[in-house]
C-alpha cells in the first residue's frame, strides 16, 4: 500500500498502537518486529482488542479486510510518520545530546505550554520508532512540537531528523556516552552535530550554549540563539544557591529575575537557561517563564528528590556516562547534609573504555573524601572499591540486614542496572 492511502486511513483512524496489550479502540496497530519478538504474530489479538487495522508485512497473517500488508512496517510507520510531518505546518523544536536532553525536553514544554498548543515526546520514545510515533500524536491542534531525538551510532540523528524535519535544533552537550556504538568521542560529536547540520541545510535556527567550546566549533553559517553563564548571550542568568534545590538568577532587559527550582543539580542551570532562551524567542512573558520553571517538578527519575521515613534520596536512575555521572557526583559534594552516601551502578555500553572510566569515577570518589559508597554492577566490582555488589538483588539483600537511616543518598545508574528496585529499602 502507498504511504499515501494510509493516510488517508490514519486520517479516520489517528491513534497509533505497537502494543498488542496496550490497544487504543479504532486505533491502527503497527506489528512492528524485534530481535526475539515478530509484532505480526499479534496482529489478531490487537485487533481482538479493539484495533480497526493492523499494519503487517508478513501475508502468512492476513485477516481479510482487517489488516494492511505492507513491505516493512518499521519503514511505514517512519515514511507516515514523514508524510504526516509534511502536512503539518508547524514549527518543530529538535533536542538531542549527551545529558539533560529529557529535562531539556520538558522544561522547554513547561515554558511553551504556556501559550502554545504543544505536543512533546513522550517518556523516552526518542529513537527511530519513538519519534514517528510521536510525530503521528501531533494533530491540527498542535502549534509547536519538540522532538527529543536519541542516538548510539553514526548516522542515527541524521536519519530522524530527516522524518522530524526540525526548524529549530538544540544539543544540550556531547560526552562520553553509547561510545561501543559510536566507536569513539569523535563519532559522538559527529553524530550529534548531524542535528546543527540538517538545520544549516533548511536555513533553520538553533540554540546553542555558547559557553559550549564542542559545539561552538559547528556552529559556521547557521542562524543562532545564544545562551550562557555570562555575557555576551542573547539569554544568561548565573547560579545563586543549592540547599538542595536549584536557585538561579536570570539576566533580561537590564532586570534581575530570580527563579527558585524544585530540580536538583547545579547542572540543570544550563537545561533551564535554553528553556528561557527558546520562551525569549516565542516571545513568551518573562513572568510565564519563571513561573512555569519554577512550577516544574520533576517525577520521572531525572533530579528528583524523594523524602522517605529514613533517608533524603536524590535520583538519577534514567541514565549514567561518564560525563553526566561526574557531575552529578561534584554537584552532591556541595550539597550541605550531614551524612552523606552514594549508590552507584555500572554506565553501560562504553564498550573498550568501560573498565577505565569506572576507575576514573572512583579516584574522582576517592578524591571528594567519600566515605559511604556502595557500587553496583560487573564494572564496579572489578575495581575493587569501597563495598561493590554484582547487581541490584546482591545490594537490596544487604540494605535489607543493614538498614541506612539519617542520610542524604545519591542514586545514579544505567537503567539497565535496576536501581530502582532499592529504593524501597531505603
Amino acid at each position: 500500500m502507498q504511504t499515501a492511502k494510509l493516510y488517508e486511513i490514519f486520517k479516520e483512524f489517528p491513534k497509533i498502537s505497537t502494543d498488542s496489550r496496550k490497544i487504543e479502540t479504532n486505533s491502527l496497530f503497527f506489528a512492528l518486529n524485534g530481535d526475539n519478538f515478530n509484532g505480526n504474530k499479534f496482529a489478531k489479538i490487537a485487533l481482538e482488542n479493539g484495533a480497526k487495522y493492523a499494519i503487517i508485512d508478513q501475508k502468512e497473517f492476513q485477516i481479510k479486510g482487517k489488516t494492511i500488508l505492507v513491505n516493512n512496517s518499521l519503514q511505514m510507520l517512519q515514511e507516515l510518520a514523514k508524510f504526516h510531518r509534511s502536512k503539518l505546518n508547524i514549527p518543530i523544536i529538535g533536542i538531542t545530546g549527551t545529558n539533560g536532553k529529557t529535562t531539556t525536553k520538558e522544561l522547554i514544554n513547561a515554558v511553551l505550554s504556556t501559550q502554545y498548543q504543544t505536543f512533546a515526546t513522550q517518556g523516552n520514545f526518542n529513537n527511530h520508532i519513538g519519534v514517528p510515533l510521536t510525530l503521528l500524536s501531533m494533530d491540527s491542534k498542535t502549534e509547536i512540537g519538540i522532538v527529543e531525538m536519541g542516538a548510539n551510532h553514526v548516522g542515527e540523528i541524521d536519519f530522524l531528523c530527516k522524518i522530524a524535519k526540525p526548524n529549530y535544533g538544540i544539543i544540550t552537550n556531547v560526552g562520553t556516552a553509547h561510545i561501543e556504538g559510536f566507536g569513539s568521542f569523535e563519532g559522538v560529536i559527529e553524530t550529534k552535530t548531524e542535528l546543527y547540520r540538517f538545520i544549516k541545510k533548511n536555513e533553520g535556527t538553533i540554540f546553542i550554549n555558547i559557553d559550549n567550546k564542542i559545539l561552538k566549533k559547528h556552529i559556521k553559517d547557521i542562524d543562532i540563539q545564544t545562551y550562557a553563564t555570562n555575557k555576551p548571550a542573547d539569554t544568561f542568568g548565573h547560579f545563586v544557591s543549592q540547599n538542595p534545590f536549584l536557585n538561579i538568577q536570570l539576566t533580561k532587559d537590564c532586570h534581575l529575575y530570580p527563579i527558585k527550582t524544585q530540580l536538583v543539580g547545579k547542572y540543570n542551570l544550563e537545561n533551564i537557561l535554553a528553556a528561557v532562551s527558546i520562551g525569549n524567542f516565542f516571545k513568551i512573558e518573562v513572568s510565564k517563564i519563571i513561573k512555569s520553571i519554577e512550577n516544574y517538578k520533576p517525577t520521572n527519575n531525572r533530579s528528583q528528590l524523594v523524602e522517605t521515613k529514613n533517608n533524603t534520596l536524590i535520583l538519577d536512575l534514567y541514565n549514567a556516562n561518564p560525563s553526566s555521572m561526574q557531575v552529578a557526583i561534584e554537584n552532591f559534594k556541595e550539597i550541605e547534609a550531614k551524612e552523606k552516601a552514594l549508590i552507584l551502578g555500572d554506565m553501560l555500553e562504553l564498550g573498550e573504555v568501560s573498565e577505565n572510566e569506572h576507575n576514573n569515577i572512583v579516584k574522582l570518589l576517592k578524591n571528594l573524601e567519600f566515605k559511604n559508597v556502595f557500587l553496583i554492577g560487573k564494572e564496579f566490582v572489578k575495581t575493587g572499591s569501597f563495598q561493590t555488589f554484582e547487581n541490584v538483588e546482591e545490594l537490596k539483600k544487604y540494605l535489607q540486614s543493614n538498614k541506612i537511616t539519617g542520610k542524604n543518598i545519591l542514586i545514579k545508574g544505567s537503567r539497565g542496572i535496576h536501581l530502582e528496585k532499592c529504593v524501597a529499602e531505603l
